[in-house]
């Protein structure tokens, strides 16, 4: 049942047996476990059904650490969570992501590739991607265009498959009609309140942004809700513990880290479709295509100490032709933006993230009459023409002799780089977020090492020269022109180790008996990959755990 908090009618105290704080792809995960069991189940969802800028703005909050970073474009807070903006890439970590690797300081995961393999399993049916097999770090294919052949020792292509959903619009009848299960859209957790002694949570204090306040009280309490979010949560949680629960040894938000991203240089070419084509995501097949992407090797990785990392070509339009942008423009026309709050708050925050390369001559929102755009359309169709014989031809409709590489790399563990309470309060009260995101002499060094590597294989496998950014050359201390991809991580991670992290390996929060953590704040490390496939996957296995501990009649009771 899904009730918005908000109405007057909907209860103020709720008693259940699980009570998971955020609806994205962990909580939902989690929750769906439970439909058709005999556990009672509560998830608390800060937004509504769609984007509200109300809502959203729980989500500001300050920046003090270089890069820059903005906790309040970079998440949505949304039913079906950040993933409501996702591109739906789902690809599992190898075994050297999880490793402990000496060149990495505070690497080293306490769960093998074996231990999340069957739960891999499982998150493919979650991700609607069954039809795909993996491997580790890498699904099998199959791919529509054979991706460029790399010495395997420097490059290798590794896979990803595309999830062909939003997980709040596929799983919302399911929760909605599930008897055992209350989604409260629109209420905030205030507080988690532990019991004396500090050892269990008594109850979660929950209010909207009208008033209203109430308590869920549960046997177990989870946190979905984000890798900013989770940590931001725990230190609010301050009653007993001043700062904050789980936080005895000042590890919560710490461990920061993200995807860095940035661009590494510029590979020129008379054939960029050999460089580009096999790694277009435009030209996929089928209702969950898969993609290559090209990565270190971990031979590689571990020769030049260097980080996981990640690089895309991305052809550089040269001049559009005037018919071809004509017909953008009439396309554009057709089919205008949304207009209403939630799509535009979509459209806003996805603007705020620049995962791709530098702005070509793409189509200009139309200001012109259809009649305008029709007769230049008409005058254009050599053009057009043209385009579709280029098309027909397996060759972009617009030509290009340059192609831009951007890197997305792993980032190191660092216990500077951190999430912590700011001055400012938002609507509810609440201390903000304030983001301290700090890289390394190592995540400098990959990004330098990468780079050259990169562009050096890339431009010799399709006879062109690559020339290297000039952030990357010079003083290896020049502040990298890089920037976050919204995969937040760390902040309360995993460590059978209590001084080393704040979650153990089930993900159950150090000295706390009910209150677990779901998400990507758990990771020591993220390789490059994207975290989502990871994400459910533990989820999954946490869901499968939580199940075991209700069936007890000895499970944690609220004080």
């Amino acid at each position: 049942m899904i009730i918005d908090y908000l109405d007057g009618s909907a209860p103020t105290d709720i008693d259940v047996d699980l009570c998971i704080v955020g609806a994205g792809a962990a909580g939902i995960a989690i929750a769906r476990s439970f439909i058709g069991t005999s556990s009672t189940v509560c998830v608390v969802e800060g937004g509504g059904l769609s984007g509200e800028e109300k809502s959203q703005a729980l989500y500001e909050g300050s920046s003090v650490g270089c890069p820059p970073f903005d906790p309040g474009t970079s998440r949505m807070r949304v039913f079906g969570g950040s993933c409501t903006l996702w591109g739906g890439g789902c690809i599992p970590l190898g075994r050297h992501d999880l490793s402990q690797r000496d060149w990495v300081p505070h690497s080293g995961w306490p769960l093998s590739y074996d231990d999340l393999e069957p739960y891999y399993t499982s998150a493919r049916s979650y991700c609607r991607i069954d039809s795909h097999d993996f491997a580790e770090g890498s699904f099998l294919g199959p791919l529509t265009r054979p991706p460029l052949s790399f010495d395997a020792d420097k490059l290798i292509n590794q896979i990803f498959a595309r999830s062909p959903i939003l997980f709040g619009q596929a799983y919302r009848s399911e929760l909605d009609q599930a008897p055992n299960i209350k989604v409260l859209l629109h209420a905030n957790l205030l507080e988690l309140e532990a019991s004396p002694d500090g050892a269990s949570v008594r109850q979660a204090r929950i209010g909207s942004l009208d008033g209203r306040t109430g308590q869920v009280r549960a046997r177990h309490y989870v946190l979905a809700s984000g890798g900013i979010e989770n940590a931001r949560l725990l230190l609010l949680s301050n009653a007993l513990a001043p700062g904050g629960l789980g936080n005895d040894r000042d590890l919560v938000g710490r461990f920061f880290m993200d995807h860095p991203s940035g661009k590494l240089g510029t590979v020129t070419t008379n054939d960029p479709d050999r460089l580009t084509r096999p790694y277009d995501r435009n030209l996929g097949k089928g209702l969950a295509p898969t993609f290559p992407e090209i990565g270190l090797s971990n031979d590689i990785q571990r020769t030049h100490r260097m980080l996981s990392g990640r690089v895309h070509p991305f052809a550089v339009e040269g001049t559009v032709p005037k018919g071809i942008r004509a017909l953008r423009n009439f396309r554009a026309a057709l089919h205008p933006p949304a207009r209403d709050e939630g799509s535009m708050l979509e459209a806003r925050l996805c603007a705020a993230l620049k995962n791709g390369p530098s702005s070509g001559d793409g189509a200009a929102v139309a200001t012109e009459s259809m009649a305008m755009l029709a007769l230049r359309l008409g005058l254009g169709a050599s053009d057009v023409a043209r385009a579709l014989l280029r098309k027909l031809a397996d060759r972009p409709v617009v030509t290009s002799n340059h192609v831009e590489l951007i890197g997305f790399f792993e980032q190191a563990p660092n216990p500077d780089s951190r999430i912590t309470l700011g001055a400012e309060v938002d609507a509810l009260g609440k201390r903000k977020v304030c983001v301290d995101w700090r890289l390394t002499a190592l995540d400098r060094h990959t990004y330098r090492t990468a780079a050259t590597l990169f562009g050096g294989e890339l431009a010799s496998a399709c006879g062109g020269t690559f020339q290297l950014e000039p952030w990357l050359e010079g003083d290896p201390d020049t502040i990298p022109l890089v920037h976050g991809t919204a995969h937040h991580l760390g902040t309360t991670r995993m460590s059978d180790d209590p001084r080393q992290g704040v979650v153990d390996r089930h993900c159950r929060v150090h000295g706390i008996d009910n209150l677990h953590i779901a998400g990507s704040s758990v990771f020591p490390t993220g390789g490059w990959a994207f975290p989502t496939f990871t994400i459910v996957a533990l989820s999954l296995r946490l869901a499968e755990d939580l199940r075991g501990l209700l069936a007890s009649p000895v499970a944690s009771q609220a004080a």
